[in-house]
């Protein structure tokens, strides 16, 4: 309750940040609408109080653009331009989530698996021989992605000895997952969960959506951009995105894709309450 209410305080004085506003249930707002509270799969009767809300607007970065990409001899290689790895953020502080401290980074996406952050251009990496769908984008230092098209690359690679044998462009539609993931620790990182995901070759809107289960509750998303989950328990939570088309699962590579989460209370915070 304590929580909520300073939600309601920071609304109402119009400086809202980065989470904690409050919405009605079954709203429909910026890209959102909320499938109701009935709880299926790993819902408990407490999650009818999680919600997905926007997340302010955040430093955009036009100009951003991975303009080379190798991976040989089990190293990748970027080169990028209007962006600076290791770099905090500029908005960072004021956004009231979770942030790296080493700074402006790059995902890695294997096989829709947990994403490997990356904080200089040229780091080993290896990958097991074989076909393998790959995503990669510029990050901002709080692990929102920079949505553009320079700012990313994705392909179907061949992989032999830590190289790339043959890759081609990904044609068909396919939805990425980023964040949440790990452990978030202590109410700064808690109260505001940020949700990212990468579609490819899709537009969110009119026929395609992205399902979110997150606990059992259900929300549909028409609106590529980031979002905050809010009132998450403590302990292990689990999201699963579905690239939906109308009322049916995209058949693409690698969807829905599923991962869990830990939230953890700060003793020292909670000592001090």
């Amino acid at each position: 309750m304590k929580i909520l209410n300073t939600f309601l305080l920071i609304s109402l004085l119009g400086i809202f940040a980065c989470g904690g506003d409050t919405q009605e249930d079954n709203m429909d707002q910026g890209g959102v609408t909320e499938e109701g509270s009935d709880m299926i799969g790993d819902g408990n009767p407490g999650n009818e109080n999680i919600q997905l809300t926007d997340m302010p607007p955040t430093e955009g970065f036009p100009n951003a653009s991975i303009d080379d990409w190798k991976y040989e001899k089990g190293t990748f290689n970027y080169q990028v331009s209007g962006y600076t790895f290791g770099k905090i953020t500029d908005d960072a502080e004021q956004l009231m989530c979770a942030n790296s401290d080493q700074g402006q980074h790059v995902h890695l996406i294997i096989d829709n698996e947990p994403y490997i952050a990356k904080y200089e251009p040229t780091f080993d990496q290896p990958i097991a021989d074989g076909e393998h769908y790959i995503l990669t984008f510029l990050s901002r230092s709080y692990h929102e992605s920079i949505k553009t098209p320079a700012a990313h690359r994705v392909v179907k690679a061949n992989v032999s000895d830590g190289s790339f044998t043959s890759s081609q462009e990904v044609t068909e539609p396919m939805l990425f997952y980023s964040r949440p993931k790990g452990t978030y620790v202590g109410r700064a990182e808690t109260e505001n969960v940020m949700l990212d995901f990468y579609p490819v070759n899709v537009t969110l809107g009119g026929e395609y959506t992205v399902m979110a289960n997150v606990n059992g509750k259900e929300f549909t998303i028409d609106e590529w951009k980031p979002y905050y989950l809010h009132n998450l328990p403590m302990g292990e939570n689990t999201v699963t995105l579905t690239l939906m088309r109308g009322d049916s699962i995209v058949d693409a590579p690698l969807n829905p894709v599923r991962r869990t989460f830990t939230l953890e209370a700060n003793p020292a915070e909670e000592a001090s309450r």
